[in-house]
Parts: C-alpha cells; structure tokens; sequence
C-alpha cells in the first residue's frame, strides 16, 4: 500500500482532497511538472553533448594508441561499433546514449590494451545530482515502491533505474557507508576549528518515544582551511551526556589535538561537554541563534529596530566598537525588556571571541551558518511525514544529504592565516600582532 506522502507525487486524480501535502514536496512537483517545447530542447542538448563528451573521449583513447599497428600497418587499436544504448537519470531527465566499443586486434592477449571509459563509466543508470534526490525524498516520507513515481514527477516521464529493489540496496549500501565513516580513524587529523549544533528533526521517526531526539552534527576546519564534516550521530535533547560520548568517541578513534575555537549556540550541553574533553578550546556563540532568541523575548513593534542594533555589535570593525554598540543595546532597552537584554548580556564575553582570530575568519566563526545550510531541508519545521523510516536508514541519508553539500563547502577566506593561529601569533580585531 503506498504511503499517502508518496501518492502526492503522482497525478491530481489520484490524490484525496482531504490529504496533507508536504509544501516542499509540492513546490518540487510543480518546478518540474509543466514541461515544455524548452524542457525538450534542453535535454536534447544535454543528450548531444554528453554523446558528444563520450565520443571524444573514445577518438582521444585512439590517438593514444595510433602508433600500435600489425605489420601491414593497419592500426590494432579500433572502434568496434557501440553498445547498446543506454538510459542514464539526470537532472536534465531521462538521457539515452551509447558507448562506442574498442577493440584491441593485437595477437598477444598480454599486449592489448583495454578502454575504460570515464565520461559514462560501466553500470552507471543515474547521475549525482539524483542520487543527492535519492536521500531527500526518503527523508520526506517516500516509500521506496514509490520513488520512480516520485522521480518522474521531477527529472521526467521514465525514471528506469530506480526500482523499489534498487531503492532498497542503495539505501543498505548508504548505511553501511555511514557506519564505516562514523568508524574511521582519526590519527592523522587535527582541526583548527569545530562547528556544533543539535538538529532537530521530525522526519522519519519509528515512534513517539524518540520525539525527544535529535541529531548532533559537528564539522571542522582544517589547517588548510578545508570543511569537514566531523559527526552525526543522535542525541538526546543535546544534553551533555550525548554530546560528550560524540566528543569522546573522536579522541577515542585518535583525534588527540584540541580545536582553537568552537563555534554553537547556548545550548549548555555542548559547552559543558567541550571543557570536559577539550578544555582548552575557546568559546564562541553562534550570533544567529543569539539574535533570534533575543528577538523573541520582545514584542514584535521593536524587534526590527533590535535586530539593527543587534547588527551593529557583532558587524563592528574592532572589539571595543562593539562592545560600545553592546552597552548601547542595553540602554536602550534595559528599562522596558529586561528579559531580553539579559539573554543577550549572559553570553558576553563568549559573543565577541572571533576578535582575537584573523579578519579574514569573522564571517566563518560567528555563527554555526555552515550547518543551518546543509540541513536546512530537514528542520522540525517540516511536518512529520506519514511514511515510517527505520533511524539506522535516516541517519545514513542523512549523513549523505551532509556528504554531498561537503564537496560544495568553500574553504576558508584568509586560510593562509591558520598557520600563524597554530605558531601561537596573536591576532587583536582580526589583525596579526607583531612579536614586539
């Protein structure tokens, strides 16, 4: 029976007017839904030029080899005709193909030479960008019956490669790809910098007893200033224990040399978990999470203003300029909201760290940004979905959705600066101090 997320993704006929539908899921339909003469032509190009990138990659393989030839001077490296055509997934849609076969006519089996292509390796059915899908869609409540019909809504008519069992091994796959990661050595590596948060999600739970859950995430910085991500693991309700065991488990798998600086929110489970196990790390409060739990404790007549202000700390070129716009704050709004002048002021001296790092980090280390972005598809603020997901699989696609969005994670602007942190070099409003 097809769970009643997945039936939205098919057509309006089979859809119950009384259903809830999951408005990302829809706005994803309706991006795709309406295909034109346009779609058409764009496919179509994509189809020609990937054939095209295949055949020139096999006429480069010839060239390679033009000198090989029989006595006769025939050449011994050749086409051989095509295999048989086939379907590949894209974001573009459905694509049909072929790769050119080459054969080696040497006499000495030894001595030939064998092709393999790059462009269109063997067995491959789908593109990145759809297995990216892949995790997305089963986040969001789609069975695995269901994902050829969920992914013709989106890439095209014909979604060949994505039957219920191709689903279904994918996702072992992925989990056993998860648990290999989560268990990997960590000799070799020292970060520079941590990022934490606690990401609530209501997706994909087995029961009611795990509403209290969450998935701790933590990524790093390397000395190269190359992201990383660290964890994902889940938590109970952030609390100190949960983030503790995940803090542990990396020292306990080599991870030996404590970060610079870890950047999150207020939430105390983290900070009290961080001094245990690496107490020399330095503290800094994510300025997102600060401004919106200050925000929330005024009424909504001020909070634009406030949230200006606000601005005028954390954007201030030195550390006293923002610590003059800090007691300007509580002025200005100490005598009416107290409540909230006290949020802010209780984290003070952890708000304004990222002044004693270069410059060129500000915009790295004041706030958890990183993390909010690549699961930003997945926040409590999605309904839970009909369809139920065993936690082992959410985890694994989780950590893909995770994986995928680390190969587009930019390094860090000023990453040359990182050394001179780890020379013990001090750095005053972002600028390096002479040794003097």
């Amino acid at each position: 029976m097809r769970h009643g997320t997945a039936t939205t993704l098919g057509t309006p006929a089979r859809t119950c007017a009384n259903e809830a539908i999951d408005s990302e899921v829809v706005e994803f339909r309706q991006a795709f839904e309406s295909r034109s003469v346009l779609d058409d032509f764009v496919r179509e190009g994509a189809r020609q030029m990937l054939q095209a990138a295949i055949e020139a990659e096999v006429d480069g393989f010839l060239v390679q080899h033009a000198d090989r030839r029989d006595a006769c001077g025939k050449r011994l490296v050749v086409r051989n005709g095509h295999l048989p055509s086939r379907e590949l997934l894209t974001g573009a849609g459905s694509l049909e193909v072929k790769q050119p076969r080459v054969r080696d006519n040497s006499p000495a089996p030894e001595r030939r030479v064998r092709f393999s292509p790059s462009v269109l390796p063997p067995y491959l059915r789908r593109s990145k960008s759809v297995d990216e899908l892949i995790p997305w869609l089963y986040l969001k409540g789609i069975s695995s019956g269901d994902f050829s019909e969920a992914l013709a809504a989106i890439v095209g008519a014909d979604a060949p490669a994505l039957s219920a069992n191709v689903v279904v091994r994918l996702k072992e796959k992925w989990s056993q790809e998860f648990e290999t990661w989560s268990r990997r050595d960590l000799s070799q590596k020292s970060y520079v910098y941590f990022w934490a948060d606690g990401i609530h999600v209501n997706v994909r739970l087995e029961d009611d007893a795990n509403r209290r859950q969450c998935l701790l995430v933590l990524m790093g910085a390397t000395s190269e200033g190359k992201k990383e991500l660290l964890a994902v693991v889940e938590g109970y309700r952030e609390s100190e224990q949960s983030w503790a065991e995940l803090l542990l488990d990396l020292k306990q798998r080599g991870l030996a040399q404590a970060p610079l600086l870890a950047v999150g929110d207020g939430a105390l489970g983290f900070w009290a978990a961080l001094r245990k196990v690496f107490g020399e790390t330095r503290e800094q409060r994510c300025w997102v999470h600060k401004t919106a739990n200050v925000l929330n404790k005024l009424p909504k007549s001020v909070q634009a203003k406030a949230k200006s202000d606000l601005h005028e700390i954390w954007q201030a070129e030195t550390r006293q300029a923002a610590n003059q716009a800090f007691d300007h704050f509580l002025e200005k709004y100490q005598a009416k909201y107290d409540a909230a002048c006290a949020c802010l002021s209780k984290d003070r001296d952890v708000l304004l760290t990222f002044y004693e790092f270069p410059a060129e980090h500000f915009k790295h280390l004041r706030t958890t940004n990183p993390i909010e972005s690549t699961f930003a598809t997945i926040r409590l603020r999605h309904r839970r979905t009909k369809g139920s997901g065993t936690r082992r699989t959410s985890l694994a696609m989780m950590f893909k959705l995770a994986q995928s969005a680390e190969q587009r994670w930019r390094r860090l602007n000023g990453h040359e600066q990182i050394i001179q942190l780890l020379e013990g070099k001090k750095f005053i409003d972002g600028l390096l101090q002479d040794a003097a």
